[in-house]
């Protein structure tokens, strides 16, 4: 079994080194200690088992998987109880608490030799996660072999394109893919509002409300932007913006 380790601590990515080399069938392929680092590698080496942190720099190990997909099986091992959502035990191969014992890693690799999870289950179990453990605080979009790592901060709107959304920051449009609606629900609902079926809208990024016909009205937001607001979402975006 091919592993990649993953971790911002040098002394805990040592630990695993020691841990796994009692398993005869274990080939570690990398070690890393970053997300970015983790993203490459397992695109390069395609392991069939990530160890990861989930506290790291530059991208957790929520954000890592994201970007690089479930195609291997992922253990994710933390310091922090708070991510432990009975969900992992499930859904990704296993969770590991640290310290953690040679015997409850050896535990963990008997689950990764036994059984796959499910195509999107991965996936699933990190949009929960993330929901329950606060809204985003930045939105990862890739480009090619680039990452954009875009700070919510700097949205002033996002648009439902097919199956991307453009998201509309400090000037510049950045295609990810997914729904509109996925994004939403782990957005901050106190700064972003739904203001049509297409469109999202930061409520710091909205100038006015200008009214188009009768019942039509459009929200007016910086550098002079105008998008249409639905009908049943207007008093919603009108107590908002109160």
């Amino acid at each position: 079994m091919r592993v990649l380790i993953v971790d911002d601590e040098h002394l805990a990515r040592a630990l695993l080194r020691e841990y796994l080399s009692a398993h005869a069938d274990v080939e570690i392929v990398g070690e890393c200690a970053n997300g970015f680092e983790a993203v490459k590698a397992i695109a390069s080496l395609a392991p069939e088992l990530v160890i990861l942190d989930i506290q790291m720099p530059k991208l957790d190990g929520f954000e890592t998987v994201e970007l690089a997909g479930s195609a291997p099986h992922y253990i994710f091992a933390t310091a922090y109880d708070q991510f432990a959502l009975r969900a992992f035990e499930v859904h990704a191969i296993d969770y590991l608490l640290k310290p953690f014992s040679r015997e409850r890693l050896a535990q963990a690799l008997a689950q990764a030799r036994l059984r796959a999870p499910q195509a999107g289950q991965v996936e699933a179990v990190l949009k929960q996660a993330a929901t329950r453990h606060g809204a985003l605080e930045r939105v990862l979009i890739r480009d090619g072999a680039r990452v954009h790592v875009v700070a919510c901060s700097s949205i002033d709107f996002i648009e439902a394109q097919d199956d991307y959304v453009a998201v509309n920051a400090a000037g510049r449009q950045y295609l990810k893919h997914g729904r509109l609606s996925e994004l939403e629900a782990q957005l901050d609902a106190a700064r972003f509002v739904r203001i049509h079926r297409s469109y999202i809208v930061s409520v710091d990024a909205v100038v006015r409300i200008e009214q188009v016909s009768k019942d039509n009205h459009c929200a007016v937001l910086n550098g002079d932007v105008r998008l249409p607001i639905s009908r049943s979402s207007y008093q919603r975006v009108r107590k908002l913006l109160a």
